[in-house]
C-alpha cells in the first residue's frame, strides 16, 4: 500500500493539479483526467486503459478505503486532508471525498478500433453529443447493455471530463471510444469494416419495434435539436421511435437506453 501524505496547506504544490476543478477541468492537458467517488476511482486504478497518477483522499474515508488503496502501486502518491481542506482545494463541497488524478492512454484510431471487433459486435456512433450529462449517460448505458465500442465525431465533448465520468458511473473508463476525424467518411468507415448503420431519426422510415440488429450493428445518434444531417440518414436505415401524437423526440442519453435494450434483447435470441 502506498505511503499517505498529510497535506495541511491549501496552496501545497503537490497538490496543484487538484485545485479548483470544477473551474478548470484537467481535460486536455498534458492526456490527465479527474475521477471523483470511490466507484469512478477504483474503476480508474483497475482500469487496463488509464493509469492513476495520484489520490487526494479526506482522512476520514482512509480506513474504510483501505482494501482499494492496496491495488495502489507503491509509487502512486496518496494525499490525505481534513474535510475541509479537501472542499477548499477542490472549490467546492466533495461529499464524496476523494479525488484522482489519470492519465490516458493514446486513442486508437476508429478503423483500428472497429476492426478488431468480432463477428458479432455493436458500436454505438455519436454525432455533436456535447452536453457532459448527455455523454456520462450514454456511456452508462453502453456499458448496460454490452456496446463493443463507441466512436465520436469532431464535435462530440470528451467523455473524461469530471462530470461526464461521473454521470457514467465510471463507463466512460471502461467503453473503448474512438475520435472520427471531421472530414472522414463516417457511413463509409463502418460499411468497409462489414457494419450495418442505423440512425435514430424522429422521421425515420421504420419504427424501432420493426428493427432488427444485426450481428454487426452500428447505432447512430445525433445531438438534441440539429439531430442528423439528411445526407447520413439518406445513406443509413433511418429508425423512429413510436410516441404520442404531438411530441416527436426524447432525450438522447434515455433514447439511447431505448434502442440499446431493443439490440440486447434481440441479439440474445
Amino acid at each position: 500500500m502506498p505511503k499517505l501524505i498529510e497535506i495541511n496547506e491549501l496552496h501545497d504544490a503537490r497538490i496543484e493539479a487538484y485545485r479548483d476543478i470544477r473551474e478548470r477541468d484537467l481535460v486536455g492537458r498534458a492526456g490527465l483526467f479527474i475521477g471523483e467517488g470511490k466507484v469512478v476511482v477504483e474503476k480508474v486504478i483497475d482500469s487496463a486503459r488509464h493509469q492513476p497518477l495520484s489520490l487526494l483522499i479526506a482522512s476520514k474515508r482512509v480506513d474504510a478505503l483501505a482494501p482499494m488503496l492496496s491495488r495502489l502501486a507503491d509509487d502512486v502518491p496518496v494525499y490525505v486532508a481534513a474535510q475541509s481542506v479537501i472542499d477548499a482545494i477542490a472549490g467546492f463541497p466533495l461529499h464524496r471525498g476523494i479525488l484522482a488524478i489519470g492519465r490516458r492512454t493514446s486513442d486508437p484510431t476508429p478503423d483500428d478500433l472497429i476492426a478488431a471487433m468480432g463477428t458479432s459486435a455493436t458500436v454505438l456512433v455519436l454525432s455533436g453529443i456535447a452536453n457532459h450529462d448527455n455523454m456520462g449517460g450514454i456511456f452508462r448505458n453502453a456499458a448496460a447493455f454490452g456496446v463493443d465500442a463507441i466512436l465520436l465525431d469532431a464535435d462530440c465533448c470528451d467523455p473524461l471530463y469530471r462530470k461526464a465520468i461521473r454521470v457514467s458511473v465510471g463507463a466512460t473508463l471502461l467503453i473503448p471510444f474512438a475520435r472520427i476525424a471531421r472530414q472522414d467518411d463516417l457511413v463509409g468507415l463502418l460499411e468497409r469494416n462489414a457494419f450495418s448503420p442505423m440512425a435514430l431519426s424522429p422521421a425515420g422510415a421504420c419504427l424501432l419495434e420493426e428493427w432488427r440488429p444485426g450481428p454487426r450493428t452500428a447505432i447512430i445518434l445525433g445531438a438534441e435539436g440539429p439531430g442528423l444531417s439528411a445526407d447520413l440518414i439518406q445513406r443509413t436505415q433511418s429508425v423512429r421511435i413510436a410516441m404520442s401524437a404531438g411530441f416527436d423526440s426524447l432525450n438522447v442519453a434515455t433514447t439511447s437506453g431505448i434502442v440499446l435494450h431493443h439490440v440486447s434483447t434481440h441479439l440474445a435470441r
